[in-house]
């Protein structure tokens, strides 16, 4: 690619416990049926999905799909399609690394959301165009960890220290000074599409017709699913134990979230996923007071 100042990000795990999440905030701000207007040819990736394997749909997008998609592409240039709440900061680094490192143009194209991971990923291109319409949200990186006082301090140098990257990819994207974006990572700040071309986090506006809304894009029970992993991750829970949950209601009869054709689609037949969703908040709640 021609921009060859970017700085190389981290992309390791500081610790086997710590695991990272994406904003809840994002999570309800993003529309998942946006979608490109035009088809995609064989030099496209698309990121439609969180940052990070999705256990909803068992797809989501890595590091390790981003790596295979540019491996076929080969030299070539690519457009990349983004319509993203973000997710696990380990695997949007890695994946800007990728994009980084492509010896062809990268284009990038904001249809939706770029937030939080997802944002940061854009940021490898030669070229960010977003729709006026869209969004793009940068905010420090944050986390879930388990330990004792070293745990947390090895925790929190290594989160200084991809908020440092970051902001210091940010700062060279934009033009303006690293301690500027750092300010804007303090509040997590929302772009809209003309807000994020005057602050020099694209370049361009996308054509209004360049994207539509595919009705189809989620099933009713994954769209549920991941409402439901946003009212849980607001609570606390831990994301291994939103995604045990999650199964338990998936193999329950008649479970909305089951996603066949026989799921949920009455009060009735909902009664018993919600209680048992009822019944596990409040074990949890039990378990976090004590």
């Amino acid at each position: 690619m021609t921009i060859k100042n970017l700085p190389a990000a981290p992309a390791v795990r500081p610790h086997a416990r710590v695991e990272s999440d994406l904003l809840p905030k994002a999570m309800e701000r993003w529309n998942p049926a946006i979608k490109a207007a035009a088809g995609d040819d064989a030099a496209t990736i698309t990121m439609y999905d969180p940052i990070g394997m999705d256990w909803w749909t068992g797809e989501g997008v890595t590091a390790k799909r981003v790596s295979a998609a540019l491996r076929n592409i080969g030299d070539k240039d690519v457009t990349v399609k983004i319509n993203s709440p973000g997710g696990d900061v380990f695997e949007g680094l890695a994946i800007y690394n990728l994009l980084r490192e492509h010896k062809g143009k990268v284009t990038v194209q904001v249809l939706g959301l770029a937030a939080s991971a997802a944002s940061f990923i854009a940021m490898a291109a030669d070229e960010i165009q977003i729709a006026r319409a869209g969004f793009m949200m940068i905010h420090n990186a944050w986390t879930i960890a388990g330990g004792d006082r070293n745990d947390f301090m090895e925790v929190a140098q290594f989160l200084d220290q991809i908020d440092g990257t970051l902001a210091d990819i940010y700062s060279i994207r934009t033009g303006d000074e690293a301690q500027s974006m750092r300010g804007l990572m303090d509040v997590e700040t929302w772009m809209g599409g003309s807000a994020a071309v005057d602050a020099g986090f694209a370049d361009g506006l996308l054509p209004s017709d360049a994207i539509q809304e595919d009705a189809n894009a989620l099933a009713p029970q994954q769209v549920a699913a991941r409402r439901l992993d946003t009212i849980l991750a607001k609570q606390g829970m831990p994301r291994s134990e939103r995604r045990n949950l999650i199964q338990e209601l998936k193999g329950t009869p008649g479970a909305a979230l089951d996603g066949t054709q026989n799921a949920a689609d009455t009060p009735a037949e909902l009664a018993q996923p919600i209680a048992d969703l009822q019944a596990a908040l409040a074990r949890f709640s039990a378990a976090a007071n004590r």
